[in-house]
C-alpha cells in the first residue's frame, strides 16, 4: 500500500481537527448551560424550587440509585420501548411486503393508512385503557400506535421506488415475484429500513411515555406524572434527563448497527 501524499495527510488532519472542534464545542455548550443553570439557581435569579438545579437533580438521582428504585423505572420504560419498537419494525415490514405483493390491496388501504397516521395518538390512549385495561399491554400498544402507520407507508414507498430495471432483470431470468422481493427489493431497501428504525425508536419512546402517563404504576412516564402532582420537580427534571439519555443511547445503538452494515457492504 502506497504512503499517503502530503495533500492527503493535510486533508485527514483537517478532518480530525474538525471532529475534535465539534466534540469539544458540544461538551463546552453543555457544561456552560449546566454552570449557568446552577449559578442562577444558587444566587436566586431563578426559583430553584420551580426550576431545580443540576446539583439537586444529581442528588435526587443518587438517592434513587442508593435505594435502587430508579432501576425499576428505567427498566420498565426501556423494556416497553424496545418491545414496541421490535413489534413496529416486524409488523411494518410484513405489511409493506403484503402491499408490495398486492397493488390492489395497497390502493384500497392507502387512504386508511394516511388517516390513521395523521390521527393524534394521544387521543387513542384513553380508548386503549378501556379496551385493554391499565396494564403493560396498553402501554406497548400506545408506543406502537405512534410509529407503525408512518413506518408502513415509508417502507412501502421504499419498496415501490426500487430500480425497476433490476426487477425486470429478475423476471427476464424467469424469476418469480418472491425472487424479486428477496433478491432486489429488500436488499435495496435496507438503508430505508435502518432510516425508519432511527425515527421509530424515538416515536416508540414517545408513545410509551404517553401510555405511562395514563396507565402505569412504574416507569419514567409514571415518575414524571407523580412528580408533577406532588411538586417534586427534582424528580420530574431528573426523569426528563434520563429520557434524553435513553433516547440518545438507543439512537446510538441503531447508528452502530448501521455502521456494521455499511462496513459489510
Amino acid at each position: 500500500m502506497s504512503e499517503l501524499s502530503a495533500g492527503q495527510r493535510h486533508f485527514l488532519s483537517q478532518q480530525k481537527r474538525h471532529r475534535r472542534i465539534v466534540s469539544v464545542s458540544r461538551v463546552l455548550i453543555l457544561l456552560s448551560f449546566l454552570f449557568i443553570w446552577e449559578f442562577t439557581a444558587n444566587v436566586g435569579i431563578i426559583d430553584s424550587f420551580i426550576f431545580s438545579s443540576p446539583s439537586k437533580i444529581a442528588l435526587c438521582f443518587w438517592g434513587m440509585l442508593i435505594d435502587k428504585s430508579i432501576f425499576l423505572h428505567i427498566g420498565v420504560t426501556l423494556y416497553e420501548t424496545i418491545l414496541s419498537f421490535i413489534l413496529v419494525i416486524a409488523i411494518s415490514i410484513l405489511m409493506a411486503v403484503a402491499l408490495w405483493f398486492s397493488p390492489k390491496l395497497s390502493e384500497i388501504l392507502d387512504p386508511y393508512l394516511v388517516v390513521l397516521n395523521s390521527l393524534p395518538k394521544s387521543a387513542l390512549a384513553p380508548l386503549l385503557i378501556v379496551w385493554l385495561g391499565a396494564n403493560t399491554t396498553t402501554i406497548i400498544v400506545a408506543g406502537m400506535s405512534v410509529a407503525i402507520f408512518g413506518s408502513i407507508l415509508n417502507l412501502y414507498t421504499s419498496f415501490t421506488t426500487v430500480d425497476p430495471e433490476k426487477i425486470k432483470l429478475i423476471y427476464t431470468l424467469h424469476g418469480s415475484k418472491y425472487h424479486a422481493l428477496t433478491k432486489v427489493v429488500i436488499p435495496s431497501s435496507i438503508p430505508a429500513i435502518i432510516s425508519t428504525m432511527k425515527v421509530n425508536i424515538g416515536l416508540c419512546l414517545v408513545g410509551v411515555i404517553i401510555g405511562e402517563f395514563l396507565a402505569a404504576r412504574n416507569g419514567l412516564g409514571y415518575l414524571i406524572i407523580y412528580a408533577s402532582q406532588t411538586f417534586k420537580l427534582d424528580w420530574l427534571l431528573m426523569s426528563i434527563v434520563l429520557l434524553c439519555i435513553m433516547a440518545m443511547g438507543l439512537y446510538s445503538l441503531i447508528n452502530f448497527l448501521e455502521r456494521i452494515y455499511q462496513k459489510r457492504v
